[in-house]
């Protein structure tokens, strides 16, 4: 892993998916994957490895090994439409993970294995989960391209944000200037609740450090 992109996730895994939401609201991105909730809830930050599939067509075809390709510290990001009635990923997904050291994942749509991914605890997002295999009923159509989840673009290389808020995209173009503008953010409100703790009150403190528009884009 290059050292700047190191550097940017550590930086990121200081701060919660609020801050940083936040500072993407100030540059006007949209970040929040919506609906998409831990089955594993561990924070991570990672490069997207992306993945996209589709419904299964007149041809049916076998499971796709897009894992292989994937590197340490990757997510994998599985863009499956939202569908709920067939899963993606299950237990040998996980236990290949696992072994690789990726950083977690993220589906638009649903896994199953839901035991053996909480026994390994590996940090799972997804629309839920359900026991019906995807085979016969998805197919892969690429990996390493952009996706989709829950209507936010994900390129190959963005960086996933998710912690027990949920799970956010930010653009790896734009990283350095949302990991500013998150501590920013951050720091003002600690300084809020320091400020309540010696005495202030929630309005004054708010009015100090200005916390209406900490969020709102200056233009």
């Amino acid at each position: 892993m290059e050292e700047r992109l190191k550097e940017l996730i550590d930086g990121f895994m200081q701060l919660s998916t609020p801050s940083v939401s936040d500072a993407m609201d100030r540059i006007k991105i949209r970040c929040g994957c919506h609906g998409i909730t831990p089955i594993v809830g561990k924070k991570f930050v990672g490069p997207a490895f992306t993945v996209k599939f589709l419904p299964i067509g007149q041809v049916k075809t076998g499971a796709g090994d897009f894992i292989d390709e994937a590197k340490a510290g990757d997510v994998i990001v599985i863009d499956n439409g939202g569908r709920t009635y067939c899963t993606v990923w299950g237990d040998i997904l996980t236990h290949v993970a696992v072994q690789k050291k990726l950083a977690g994942a993220v589906i638009d749509g649903v896994c199953r294995d839901v035991d053996g991914i909480r026994e390994l605890g590996y940090p799972m997002y997804t629309r839920g989960h359900f026991m019906v295999t995807g085979k016969d009923r998805a197919v892969m159509e690429s990996f390493n391209k952009p996706v989709a989840i829950s209507d936010i673009q994900v390129n190959p290389g963005d960086l996933i944000m998710a912690d027990q808020s949920g799970v956010m995209v930010i653009p790896r173009n734009r990283a350095e200037e949302v990991l500013g503008l998150a501590r920013e953010i951050a720091a003002a409100e600690d300084k809020i609740v320091a400020a309540v703790h010696e005495g202030l009150s929630l309005k004054e403190a708010r009015a100090r450090f200005n916390y209406d528009a900490l969020q709102r884009a200056k233009d």
